[in-house]
């Protein structure tokens, strides 16, 4: 069954190809559909379209349909275009000609627009919560380690002291500017869209605040054109919010395979975390940090992949906008599954508490050791004149017994002011 079908028949090759994988993408939204098709249905019965009758056996039957859904049982067969067609053929099925009303005042255009933005809306939730689970962890761990240090980098060459407190809370407080940009995707997202039917709105005087409200929706799409246009857009909003998760998860993906390596030696895991080699006994390889890195670093490209399917669209409905489900959807499942194994991972991390007992990290307390003489009245250049000769003669002494102070310092990690920044991330949702 197809909602377009005239009575002839689609030459299968064609079919093949414009429909695509949408009726596996489509069990993803499926239940989406199902919720907007209730209030849909109780619009009608509001407006006087539908009997009251016909709009209780409408929401009592989409009602069993979205149990089936939740339960795996539901399923679109090759004779269906997607999710819409299936619910519809089903409600027409078990209700006859009252299943057939379901369709009065709204477009597959609408249908697929509001089941998205409702999706969007609960992944946006969940990589929200799935963040502040990694988040937490990343601050208990910094609280944990916070005494021991670490080297810190630059151009990759040993620098200054850091310490495990500071790394772990580094990538915390980096996932709170991630969550701002989540926040606004939502609110993209959080704009009713059904209504505006195939982009140009209906001769029916439906309740577009109704259905709003009915949905949970804080406010609706009011131009019926801006609301078709926001099909690809409220994807790549999303996209961009995912791909500033991705790009802190990768950097730390990356950070733990350099740490673990032998030349470093910073942290490990048990080795049920790791994998070895088909020839070589001894290898204890990072692959989930590695296929992180890897999945995540794909991800920063999906807004890249959404740019290029929908620029230099015209205003209303194209095909080609059929693709951006199957860009979207993979990916949300992808940062999900990141996220999770990340948090699943670093609960099992053990750092090393001696690194700094080797002498090649004696440099890093130079700029400490500096600081000390300027702190006595020397100049700063003639400090660091001075510092620069004794580290080529060979006979620099490290001040170790640093103190770093400042708010943010590896002295004062301001923990409790990072985790009440994050607090705050509720106010958006």
């Amino acid at each position: 069954m197809k909602l377009w079908d005239k009575g002839f028949s689609t030459d299968k090759k064609i079919d093949h190809f414009t429909v695509g994988n949408d009726r596996e993408l489509d069990l993803q939204l499926a239940k989406y559909d199902v919720i907007a098709s209730k209030a849909h249905a109780k619009m009608l019965g509001k407006i006087g379209l539908l009997t009251f009758e016909e709009t209780m056996a409408l929401t009592d039957e989409l009602d069993r349909i979205g149990a089936s859904i939740v339960k795996g049982e539901f399923k679109i067969e090759d004779s269906f275009e997607d999710m819409h067609s299936k619910i519809e053929f089903l409600l027409t099925l078990r209700l006859g000609d009252t299943g057939k009303k379901i369709h009065t005042a709204r477009s597959r255009n609408d249908q697929v627009l509001v089941a998205m933005h409702l999706y969007l809306k609960d992944e946006l939730s969940e990589i929200k919560s799935q963040t502040k689970d990694l988040f937490d962890l990343l601050l208990t761990l910094a609280e944990q380690h916070k005494a021991i240090l670490l080297p810190g980098y630059t151009h990759l060459q040993i620098a200054m002291p850091s310490s495990f407190g500071l790394w772990f809370s580094a990538y915390a407080e980096s996932l709170i500017d991630d969550l701002y940009f989540i926040d606004a995707a939502y609110k993209v997202a959080d704009q009713n869209p059904l209504g505006s039917a195939a982009g140009y709105g209906s001769s029916f005087a439906i309740d577009r605040n109704f259905t709003t409200k009915e949905m949970g929706f804080k406010t609706m799409k009011y131009n019926v054109v801006a609301a078709q246009m926001g099909r690809g857009k409220v994807e790549k909003a999303t996209a961009f919010g995912m791909a500033n998760i991705a790009a802190t998860l990768s950097k730390m993906a990356m950070d733990i395979c350099l740490y673990m390596s032998q030349n470093f030696n910073f942290i490990s895991f048990p080795d049920e975390l790791t994998t070895g080699s088909s020839i070589m006994p001894h290898k204890k390889n990072p692959d989930v940090f590695e296929l992180v890195r890897g999945k995540c670093n794909k991800l920063q490209a999906v807004p890249n992949q959404l740019t290029l399917v929908i620029n230099n669209l015209p205003s209303g409905y194209h095909r080609d906008l059929q693709l951006v489900k199957e860009i979207i959807i993979p990916a949300i499942q992808d940062l999900k599954a990141c996220l999770e194994i990340l948090t699943f991972s670093l609960k099992e991390i053990r750092v090393n508490d001696s690194i700094l007992e080797d002498p090649k990290y004696d440099y890093l307390f130079s700029v400490d050791t500096l600081n000390e003489l300027v702190q006595t009245g020397m100049p700063f250049r003639d400090a660091y004149k001075k510092m620069g000769k004794e580290i080529n003669a060979g006979t620099f002494t490290p001040k170790k017994d640093i103190e770093h102070s400042h708010e943010g310092s590896l002295g004062n990690l301001c923990l409790a002011e990072i985790r009440e920044k994050m607090k705050n991330t509720n106010e958006y949702f």
